[in-house]
């Protein structure tokens, strides 16, 4: 079974079309067959994934670091829980054992997650697909600074290729299923 990585906020306290979106999303995964593995919380966008992968049935795998566990943020009802040490090795296993990124909205935490994921499809030792739900325009001003980036020479427009952007849940199955690998000719690119 392929296995996405969701990477997501944890804040229970972001607006409702967040938490809509992320329970439509896990849902759809779940349906094409996929499993989840993700950053093992109880709350937030995390919690929403995980809730919904279960109540469908879902193939779901959390990780989180111990820390995380003594201030009892893991989730209870996620069977198969990796415990970590360091939340460095936490992403390392999750895009380890990803056939695929997909980026909810989320926070720095989030963000760093999706462009170390970035960096390394870049160099060529992340070959998956990397999809970014931009749920109500909310990753609009990222989009704005990657295409900066490629203006001002620090990309090559290739680089703005790594990932598939979509609006809705409903358009996430098919990013991940139509999306060509990242080969030979694109890591040739890698520098600027």
């Amino acid at each position: 079974m392929k296995k996405i990585a969701v990477f997501c906020a944890s804040s229970p306290k972001v607006p409702e079309v967040y938490f809509d979106a992320a329970r439509e999303v896990s849902a759809a995964l779940v349906k094409a067959g996929y499993g989840i593995i993700y950053g093992g919380g109880a709350i937030g966008l995390m919690g929403a994934v995980a809730d919904e992968a279960l109540k469908n049935n879902g193939v779901i795998t959390g990780i989180i670091p111990r820390f995380m566990v003594d201030v009892e943020w893991e989730h209870k009802d996620v069977e198969d829980m990796i415990h970590v040490e360091t939340m460095h090795k936490r992403k390392e296993l999750m895009v380890q054992g990803s056939a695929g990124i997909l980026a909810l909205p989320g926070g720095t935490g989030t963000l760093e997650e999706l462009f170390e994921v970035m960096s390394l499809k870049k160099l060529g030792q992340y070959r998956h697909p990397i999809v970014v739900l931009n749920t109500n325009g909310y990753y609009d001003g990222l989009l704005q600074q990657t295409h900066k980036m490629v203006e001002e020479k620090f990309m090559r427009p290739i680089h703005n290729e790594m990932w598939s952007i979509v609006e809705h849940p409903c358009e996430v199955v098919s990013a991940f299923e139509n999306t060509k690998p990242w080969g030979e000719d694109a890591i040739k690119f890698a520098g600027v």
